[in-house]
C-alpha cells in the first residue's frame, strides 16, 4: 500500500509539474499591450443641423487616406508612413472599412499618424543604484549618494555606480476621420502605450485595433484597453 501509495504521489507531482511547465508556456507565448485609449464621434453636427438624428455609417463603408505635409516628406515619404497605412488598412478592415478602388470617390478620409520616444530607462527609474563606500581601508557609504568616508575621516566625492538600463518607450497612435464633401471631423481616436516592448509591426497593429474599439460609437471618456499580442 505504501509503494502504491509512493507512486500515485510521484504521479502527481510529476503531472502538477507538467501542467505547470505547460501554463508557463502558453503565458509566455503572447505579451499584453495595455492601451489608454480616447475616443471623439461626431457623425453630425448638431450646431448646424439641430433636432436631426445623428445617423452613424454601418458597413461596408470605403475611405481614402490623407496626408499632411510633414507626412509627403521625409521618412515618411521614405516608407513609414506606407507601413502605417498598411497596418491601419488592416485594422479598418477589421470594422469593415475598405480603402476604395483608384480612380474612385471615397466618402470618408482617413488621417493616421504615430509618435515613438525612446527614454534611456522608466520615468521612475533612477540613473544610478545606491553607492556604498569603499576604497581602501574601512570605511562606510551614503546610500544613494555619490560619496564615501574613510577609515581616517576623509569625505571622497565618487560617482554613483551606473544602473543597467533597458530602453523604455513612450509611443501613441492617432487616428482622424473626415466626411470627404464637406471636410468635417466626424471620428478621432488615440491610442497610448508605454513599455520596454521593441518597434513591431505587431504591436504597432494592437495600438491601432485599441484606438478602434468600440467603432464606431464609442463610450465618453479616457479607457484601457487591453490587447494579448503573440511573441
Amino acid at each position: 500500500m505504501t509503494i502504491t501509495a509512493n507512486r500515485i504521489c510521484r504521479s502527481l507531482r510529476t503531472l502538477g509539474l507538467l501542467t505547470a511547465l505547460v501554463t508557463l508556456s502558453g503565458c509566455a507565448s503572447v505579451y499584453l499591450v495595455d492601451n489608454q485609449v480616447q475616443s471623439y464621434a461626431r457623425w453630425a453636427d448638431r450646431a448646424s443641423a439641430p433636432g436631426v438624428p445623428v445617423v452613424i455609417p454601418q458597413p461596408p463603408q470605403v475611405f481614402r487616406f490623407e496626408r499632411l505635409p510633414s507626412q509627403r516628406a521625409g521618412q515618411s515619404a521614405s516608407g513609414g508612413q506606407d507601413e502605417l497605412e498598411k497596418l491601419t488598412t488592416l485594422a479598418l478592415g477589421k470594422v469593415g472599412w475598405t480603402p476604395a478602388a483608384a480612380g474612385t470617390a471615397a466618402p470618408w478620409l482617413v488621417q493616421v499618424s504615430a509618435s515613438s520616444l525612446r527614454l534611456p530607462r522608466a520615468p521612475w527609474e533612477s540613473p544610478y543604484d545606491a553607492y556604498w563606500g569603499g576604497g581602501f581601508g574601512p570605511g562606510f557609504g551614503f546610500p544613494g549618494q555619490g560619496y564615501f568616508v574613510t577609515g581616517t575621516g576623509q569625505v571622497i566625492w565618487a560617482p554613483m555606480f551606473p544602473r543597467f538600463e533597458t530602453p523604455y518607450y513612450q509611443r501613441e497612435v492617432s487616428l482622424v476621420i473626415r466626411h470627404a464633401a464637406s471636410g468635417q471631423v466626424v471620428y478621432e481616436t488615440r491610442a497610448a502605450h508605454d513599455g520596454r516592448w521593441n518597434s513591431t509591426n505587431s504591436l504597432w497593429s494592437a495600438m491601432l485595433d485599441a484606438a478602434l474599439r468600440d467603432f464606431p460609437a464609442p463610450p465618453e471618456g479616457l479607457r484601457q484597453v487591453n490587447i494579448e499580442v503573440p511573441r
